[in-house]
């Protein structure tokens, strides 16, 4: 019973130092305020690690693929507009 509930105790805190001192990130230079309330963004008072507290992991990947993808929308958006005023 004890290891469950160590278990449970582990599965709410942050990944890499354990504390329970976790808030969920609400702005990011990268998201904006859609960004990290996609991807479950959220920070570690205590050492400042941020991850996914879904998966408990580094949104890192989610992020870069994240900007690539509003880059290229944007990029679109601009040739098109740009195109049409020709």
């Amino acid at each position: 019973m004890t290891d469950q509930l160590q278990e449970f105790n582990n599965d709410n805190g942050c990944p890499k130092c354990g504390s329970e001192s976790v808030s969920p990130v609400r702005y990011t230079w990268w998201g904006g305020l859609l960004g990290p309330k996609m991807f479950h963004h959220t920070k570690c008072e205590s050492c400042g690690y941020r991850y996914n507290s879904k998966t408990r992991k580094s949104n890192t990947t989610a992020i870069i693929i994240y900007s690539v993808v509003l880059f290229v929308i944007a990029f679109a958006l601009f040739y098109f507009l740009r195109s049409s005023y020709r």
